[in-house]
């Protein structure tokens, strides 16, 4: 659930009583504020996540929670609708360009180091300030990687110099190119005034990205390919299929919309748990866990509460639908890229993994991280765990109250009892 942040004067309006955020009717919070009158009044210029920190989701569209206001009332900010969708190009151009490191086969840990998360976040933030251009779906990473080393550079030569990455490459810059194409096509929709031709341009855009996704989500291509280099093919399939669901949002068709993001929030899990199950090595583990656990953390949360803003158009009453289209609400300012500051230390999701690491061993981490994608994995575990320490007369280790214990201990136990059972 993320917490949302809204412009000193509104924040002051709720605080004193005069403005109310906007709840669903389950009670999630939502990027809106109204009046007593009812009037709405502003949205909310930033996000945070449960522990406080920024939202900044690798492949999340976050503009597009901006869209709530209906198809009419985007006319008055296509900014907003714009800057969601360079967004999700700039994400599969900077996340495709990494698999010039990756490579299609097996992958060296120093070559993973070198598009971690952390890389991998300052690597947009180059692209975002306009210091990389993305050309045909990748960046000239020789350049953007020059200080990682010489290791690095012949890495890069490496890839580029294999027949199955070339066949790779090429499929990938023709479905960018296609990619990139609707994106063009779907912004000149929006500036249509005839209702039909817009509608039939936006379905055209739709089209060419089904046409783009069927590339990007071609199983045979990931056959032979390493879990990070699965990973991040799928990051580039989960963006197209955010940008496909804009479409629908932007025709009205708000119940597709719904069973969309619900679908792909389900993908996300499914994708994640299938590059963990190919995960073969700790290097590869190095470079899954803090991905993941961001994409679980920031991506997923940013689904969840496009999600919650559509279900919640779809129980307003025709008044306060007209009421919200006819608003006169300042649009959230997307965030000036060029002001961003530097990426220097490194994610949280790091951090966290770096502290797990000494506790633990490979099998165990690979465990807590798909009990991260998937709590409810944990129970086989407990069960597991209860089972042997009954037998082994180590009753003090299965607790009666599973929830209090945490991901590491439940995966340590268990790894504990299955060497000792072997």
């Amino acid at each position: 659930m993320l917490n949302f942040i809204f412009a000193p004067h509104i924040q002051a309006g709720i605080t004193a009583g005069i403005y109310k955020q906007v709840f669903s009717s389950t009670g999630v919070p939502l990027s809106i504020a109204r009046g007593l009158d009812g009037r709405f009044v502003g949205n909310a210029v930033g996000a945070v996540v449960r522990n406080g920190n920024p939202i900044s989701p690798l492949i999340g569209c976050l503009q597009m929670i901006q869209t709530h206001r209906g198809f009419q009332a985007t006319y008055k900010r296509l900014d907003v609708i714009q800057a969601g969708l360079q967004a999700l190009q700039n994400s599969v151009g900077i996340l495709q360009a990494t698999t010039a490191v990756i490579g299609v086969g097996t992958v060296a840990g120093v070559a993973l180091s070198a598009v971690n998360l952390h890389q991998t976040l300052k690597l947009r933030q180059d692209v975002n300030q306009l210091r990389l251009e993305v050309k045909n779906g990748f960046i000239d990473l020789k350049q953007a990687l020059k200080d990682q080393g010489t290791e690095i550079i012949q890495r890069i030569d490496q890839v580029a110099q294999s027949v199955e990455f070339k066949h790779h490459r090429t499929i990938l810059v023709q479905a960018y190119g296609l990619f990139t194409k609707a994106l063009l096509r779907l912004q000149s929709a929006l500036t249509l005034h005839d209702v039909n031709l817009r509608n039939s341009e936006i379905s055209g855009a739709r089209d060419m990205l089904f046409k783009a996704l069927a590339d990007y989500d071609n199983g045979h291509l990931l056959e032979g390919t390493c879990s990070a280099g699965q990973l991040r093919r799928q990051e580039c399939v989960w963006a197209i299929e955010q940008a496909i669901t804009t479409t629908y949002q932007l025709q009205g068709a708000y119940e597709v919309v719904s069973d969309r993001l619900s679908h792909l929030q389900h993908k996300i899990r499914q994708d994640a748990l299938s590059v963990i199950e190919c995960c073969e090595s700790e290097e590869e583990l190095d470079f899954l866990f803090p991905e993941i656990t961001r994409i679980h953390g920031h991506d997923l949360a940013v689904l969840e509460s496009w999600q919650n803003h559509v279900d919640w158009m779809q129980t307003l009453s025709l008044d306060d639908r007209h009421l919200l289209a006819s608003s006169d609400i300042p649009a959230a300012d997307s965030s000036d890229s060029n002001e961003a500051p530097a990426i220097l230390a490194e994610p949280e999701e790091q951090l966290l993994y770096q502290n797990l690491k000494p506790k633990s061993h490979y099998l165990s981490l690979r465990n807590q991280l798909q009990f991260i994608v998937k709590p409810n994995l944990r129970q086989t575990h407990e069960f597991y765990i209860s089972q042997q320490a009954a037998a082994s007369g180590y009753k003090a280790l299965a607790p009666s109250n599973w929830q209090e214990v945490p991901d590491l201990t439940v995966a340590n136990l268990y790894w504990y009892f299955r060497v000792r059972e072997q």
